[in-house]
């Protein structure tokens, strides 16, 4: 363990931790808000601009082919310029794409501004938990990586509400919303002045007076606070040497050599499973509750009562990611959100619907706050968020595919089809988490890659 290492080990949660938990955690909100927003605005273009299921679907993957480049971007700068740096670009993109997206009148220029924008929202959410687990102690790592990632669940509710009241209220109610999801541009002057880099990045990049000085204010914050710091702990003889961050292609070729590779592709394997199942269900329910039968008003409460079960689903899970380990909290929840997949597939009446979704929204979402926390635990730091946003790229490969597989399955098999796909995703992502995976809990960041090292 390094020195910059253990004098992050020894400090509590404070202050210093709920702000950077705020910080990132409004981020999140707003990536899945800007995200979730388009699942309420395609059913009304596809009215307007008599759209066919094949177009919707290919509207619906528009943000999710700029999640793949934006995070695979994000992941491999942030090891080589930067967390904060990259952050920061990040949200301005989408901010402004946001808007322009709201202004335009054809289907074409409104799938591009959305690949834009999903470059944004995808740098962004590839980088912050990677780079904001970084400055928090193993004993507090998973409850706050998974706290983290429960700020998407705020994000989506707030989506189902502005769909709900503004999407129907009138004609350009679906542009009113797109330009709200721009408003976080604003937390861009709170960020700059708040956000420190991080100290481990810096430390692998051999910066290391840097890296003391970032830590030194914020070792001072608690002193301030009249909270005393006990000694850093002392380095052991089988600590991981600290490693100084190499450059594209070495960051790269270190992914794939010895017993990284394994980890790498069960990464790989884990977010392509709950990506892809994820957005087949939540980019197209309103739209698939509507041709059920249902109006759009009463498709939408639908969604949004789906929406607000993501919020439990979230935390429970953060809760638990340091009872019973991130390996078992992916595993688990992917299994019975499978379950529950089946139990959507075979529904018959609106209320079997409607609980048959909320319990897979629990649970699905419930996955990620494990997939996040772990996902930022398992690569060493020098090429932490090159993995990060390596497994996240490949995991929007299942985003830009769902939406239009589902334009294809659901005319054809209907929800069977649909859901018995997801059930079949779940599963198989559920079994490389468990056969492929290391566990995390308990460890801290340099001990974990020591392991996988060795």
């Amino acid at each position: 363990m390094s020195t910059i290492s253990a004098r992050i080990e020894r400090l509590p949660f404070g202050g210093f931790h709920r702000r950077l938990l705020v910080m990132g955690g409004l981020g999140y909100t707003f990536d899945a808000m800007d995200a979730a927003s388009v699942a309420f605005v395609l059913p009304v273009l596809r009215h307007d601009w008599a759209l066919s299921s094949v177009q919707t679907g290919v509207l619906g993957s528009g943000n999710f082919i700029g999640f793949f480049f934006g995070a695979l971007l994000a992941g491999t700068l942030g090891d080589l310029i930067g967390r904060r740096r990259v952050m920061m670009y990040a949200l301005l993109l989408y901010s402004v794409a946001s808007v322009v997206s709201a202004m335009t009148d054809t289907w074409p220029t409104f799938l591009a501004s959305r690949i834009v924008a999903g470059m944004g929202t995808g740098a962004e959410s590839a980088i912050i938990a990677p780079y904001l687990a970084e400055f928090v102690a193993r004993r507090y790592r998973g409850v706050f990586t998974g706290a983290l990632a429960g700020f998407f669940s705020f994000g989506f509710v707030a989506a189902a509400l502005l769909g709900y009241f503004i999407v129907p209220a009138s004609p350009q109610g679906w542009r009113i919303v797109l330009l709200i999801t721009a408003f976080p541009v604003v937390m861009l002057l709170w960020w700059r002045r708040a956000l420190p880099e991080s100290p481990r990045w810096l430390d692998s990049r051999g910066r290391a007076d840097e890296a003391n000085q970032v830590l030194s204010r914020i070792e001072a914050d608690f002193v301030a606070n009249g909270i005393a710091l006990p000694p850093p702990e002392s380095v052991g003889a089988t600590a991981a040497p600290v490693e100084k961050g190499g450059s594209l292609i070495d960051n790269f070729r270190a992914l794939v050599t010895a017993r990284q590779l394994r980890i790498t592709i069960m990464t790989w394997l884990m977010w392509l499973s709950i990506t892809f199942s994820y957005y087949s269900f939540f980019t197209w329910i309103p739209g698939l509750l509507v041709q059920q039968g249902m109006s759009i008003t009463r498709s939408f409460a639908y969604s949004l009562a789906m929406y607000v079960a993501q919020v439990p689903g979230y935390f429970s899970a953060a809760w638990l990611n340091e009872r019973i380990g991130r390996q078992a909290v992916i595993a688990s929840y992917m299994l019975l959100g499978g379950a529950c997949a089946l139990g959507m597939a075979f529904a018959k009446s609106s209320g079997e619907i409607m609980l048959a979704g909320v319990c897979l929204s629990f649970f699905m979402n419930g996955t990620y706050a494990g997939v996040y926390a772990y996902t930022a635990e398992v690569f060493p730091t020098k090429v932490r968020t090159t993995g990060a946003g390596l497994a996240s790229a490949i995991g929007r490969i299942g985003a830009i595919i769902s939406p239009i597989l589902v334009g294809y399955l659901y005319p054809l098999f209907g929800f069977v089809g649909v859901f018995g796909v997801t059930t079949i995703v779940l599963l198989l992502g559920a079994v490389a988490v468990v056969v492929m995976g290391v566990p995390t809990r308990g460890r801290s960041l340099e001990d974990i890659a020591a392991g996988e090292a060795a």
